[in-house]
């Protein structure tokens, strides 16, 4: 682990450094911002900033998030200073550390900044034989293409290729080329010099500089504009990039994964992927399944989110019930492992203190947040519905909100008594099928009509604001956890706050929340 610390920190700089280097890490000291920021800058690689509140942190948070610098920021400061805490925090400080520092808290502080969610969790026979065809590609230097429906877990299975390689131990850059602007993305990946562009006030390197050695990923490459894609193959072809304003290519050693959700040979026929950096990206293809066509996988993925955030949330670690378990198999999961992870997180704070049962599985897309009564009956006079169909965008997001009580309510105004003492669940089979045309959406019609009907005649964006305020509301004003029921990432959840805000928008700050 890499770690910078920037500026003096109370005197406590020594100290800090030393518990730092004890828990592994490796540090650089920066006197000032601008001296922070020249090093990021370089590309040396830096997995935490420590930042001295005494200095404008607001300032070096606003420089790097401008320039794309993304590093987690933990602030640094005399106990007593709560102003100075706070604003550090709302200026997008993940963390406030008091000073003097102490051991046990810093390295909690490292753990919980630089967790990153890259565990590995299988049983299903399908995804045993991915993970094993990714163990026999992943020392050789071949490109790889990733592909998969969203949330099956391609970019921790291009971790995985990685740590089972021999560039192990270098560095492991991503790039989402879904969420960098195609103006931006060619000074991302190729870096540029000083004054090759406006606004360009230093040298920067490139991802590709950055990753040298080791490996690159490129994140949804297909969202990536066709102009672009011939300058990334020439790269790849000649292993030498050009900066942006440079006199002469730079040589780089990078090995190439990349990922994508859609159908890139579809893409190719259309004409908005090139066919001769497909064929140079998928060497190999690791298909990753969806989450339906890997039941086995559902029970044990469950079962870890509830372990992981009951320890998150400080909350007793509860088992998850028989019916509770059926429920799930039972769910289409077009959100994948994303879907499931939000889910067990919801479940996990809405629980009853025993145990986690149906009725705090609530499954978006189904229509209802209420459990799926039809498919726990002993015997029904029809055949049983199969699994709700996808739900339609608008659907989605009153499913999402009716987590925090807009389903619930719906369903105890037309069940005001539970249903009858719960029998022993039938066998489930695979969420393997296609409901979309399931009849199963004429029974559920009315449900999905009692939730969406306030949200007709509103803007989608108007509906995520609410949800997202609302989630934090939930929240008590932890970014983090809001960002992980909703999820996305911090960094989206901070820009839509600060958004919020500049619309003159009330925004929860930390410890804000309600009845």
């Amino acid at each position: 682990m890499q770690v910078l610390i920037v500026g003096g920190l109370g005197g406590q700089i020594g100290a800090a450094s030393k518990i730092a280097m004890a828990r592994g890490a490796s540090v650089q000291l920066a006197e000032s911002v601008t001296t922070a920021l020249n090093i990021l800058r370089a590309g040396n690689r830096i997995d935490l900033v420590m930042a001295d509140i005494a200095l404008d942190v607001a300032a070096l948070i606003d420089a790097m998030a401008n320039e794309r610098i993304i590093v987690p920021v933990v602030a640094c400061g005399i106990g007593n200073d709560v102003n100075g805490a706070v604003n550090a925090i709302k200026a997008g400080a993940q963390e406030f550390i008091p000073l003097p520092p102490e051991a046990d808290l810093i390295a909690a502080i490292f753990e919980a900044v630089t967790e990153e969610s890259h565990a590995l969790i299988h049983r299903d026979a399908r995804m045993a034989e991915t993970l094993r065809l990714a163990s026999q590609v992943a020392n050789s230097s071949a490109s790889i293409l990733i592909t998969g429906e969203s949330g099956t877990g391609k970019e921790i299975i291009s971790r995985y290729v990685h740590r089972k390689s021999n560039r192990a131990d270098k560095p492991f850059v991503a790039v989402n080329c879904a969420a960098i602007p195609d103006n931006l993305l060619k000074s991302e990946l190729f870096g540029h010099e000083k004054g090759a562009f406006t606004g360009a006030q230093a040298r920067r390197i490139g991802k590709f500089e950055e990753a040298n050695g080791g490996t690159l990923l490129l994140d949804e490459i297909s969202e990536m504009e066709v102009r672009l894609q011939a300058k990334l193959l020439r790269a790849i072809q000649e292993k030498e990039i050009d900066r942006l304003g440079g006199k002469s290519p730079v040589k780089v050693d990078v090995r190439i994964l990349a990922t994508s959700n859609r159908n890139l040979e579809a893409e190719v026929n259309a004409g908005n992927f090139r066919e001769d950096l497909y064929f140079r990206l998928n060497v190999v293809n690791l298909d990753i399944p969806s989450l339906r066509e890997r039941p086995d996988d559902i029970p044990v993925l469950a079962e870890f989110f509830v372990k992981k955030y009951s320890e998150a949330n400080d909350v007793p670690l509860r088992p998850i019930s028989p019916l509770a378990i059926q429920r799930l198999l039972s769910h289409h999961w077009r959100g994948n492992v994303r879907e499931l992870e939000n889910t067990m997180h919801r479940a996990v704070l809405i629980a009853g203190p025993d145990e986690i049962g149906p009725e705090a599985i609530m499954l978006s897309g189904s229509g209802s947040s209420e459990p799926a009564r039809t498919q726990l009956a002993p015997e029904a006079p029809s055949p049983a519905p199969a699994p709700a169909a996808p739900a339609r965008a608008s659907s989605a997001y009153a499913n999402a909100n009716a987590a925090y009580g807009a389903a619930s309510s719906a369903y105890q105004q037309t069940n005001p008594t539970p249903p009858a003492a719960a029998p022993t669940p039938a066998p489930s089979a695979p969420a393997s099928e296609d409901h979309s045309d399931s009849s199963a959406d004429a029974g559920s019609s009315g449900n999905d009509s009692s939730v969406t009907a306030a949200l007709v005649g509103r803007t989608v964006a108007d509906v995520e604001r609410d949800l997202i305020i609302d989630t934090l509301k939930h929240c008590f004003g932890n970014r983090t956890h809001a960002a992980n029921i909703l999820g996305i990432s911090i960094r989206t959840l901070r820009n839509k706050l600060r958004q919020y805000s500049d619309e003159g928008l009330a925004v929860p700050a930390p410890g804000d929340g309600h009845d």
